[in-house]
């Protein structure tokens, strides 16, 4: 064989010049466009897989724990405000026994009643201060507790709500002095600490006093005097103990 016949590339450039052959199947020829697009397609769908049998339960088990957090979150904060609200009550029980205690001493106890002749006495003698010797003069003719010892209210006489909760202890009083004296010694009496009640009010013009020597009407300065008599009535809290008997007195006289 001769060069001439070796490097005869005129016969030989067809077999260069020509396309090059891809796979085929199913009479579809597998280029590198389709082949890109088939890979693409496959690693979509392995995506999807994957996020349908990893993901997704993953997700679910998130989602689940989240919940789980809030719903522990919520109990935590329900248990924070009820710690509040035990403040809070504990705050109002405090505050409400201040006001029992304040509401309690207007009443009346055994040791306002003992003291009342004495603080009665003390507002007459006030009433006669600054007045001339032979003028009308304020005096407690009369102060006489009732016997009995104080009675459950059970009446309705001050409202039923108070009924079975409050006694009564009456004091019979008879003064002496002029209407501006008699005015005095009342309107005193409303601001004494323990809560009295006037009933029974009356009064009558005194006679002037005659003198036992000359017999005849002394001559006295100023306004006459007026007899007035009342009852007082102080209200005493009863006890635990008396408002059970209380309550059992009534409930058998239903």
């Amino acid at each position: 064989m001769t060069l001439s016949e070796d490097l005869n590339f005129a016969d030989n450039s067809g077999e260069f010049g020509e396309s090059p052959a891809y796979p085929v199947l199913l009479g579809i020829s597998f280029t590198p466009k389709i082949i890109g697009a088939v890979v693409g397609v496959l690693g979509l769908a392995g995506a999807v897989y994957i996020g349908l049998n990893m993901l997704m339960p993953a997700w679910d088990t998130y989602q689940q724990k989240q919940a789980k957090v809030s719903e522990l979150q919520g109990q935590v904060d329900q248990k924070t405000a009820s710690i509040k609200k035990i403040d809070q009550v504990k705050a109002e029980l405090e505050q409400a026994k201040l006001q029992q205690v304040q509401v309690l001493s207007l009443f009346s106890n055994e040791k306002t009643l003992d003291t009342l002749l004495l603080d009665l006495n003390r507002l007459v003698e006030t009433s006669n201060a600054q007045i001339p010797a032979n003028a009308a003069r304020g005096e407690l003719k009369k102060f006489v507790p009732d016997p009995q010892k104080p009675q459950a209210i059970n009446d309705g006489s001050l409202g039923t709500q108070v009924d079975g909760k409050l006694k009564r202890s009456n004091i019979n009083v008879a003064i002496e002095g002029t209407y501006e004296q008699t005015q005095s010694i009342l309107r005193n009496i409303e601001r004494l600490q323990p809560l009295l009640i006037v009933k029974d009010y009356q009064s009558t013009l005194v006679k002037a006093p005659v003198d036992p020597l000359t017999g005849k009407k002394v001559q006295q300065l100023g306004p006459a005097s007026i007899s007035t008599t009342f009852q007082l009535q102080a209200l005493i809290p009863l006890s635990p103990e008396e408002i059970a008997a209380a309550a059992a007195a009534a409930a058998t006289k239903k």
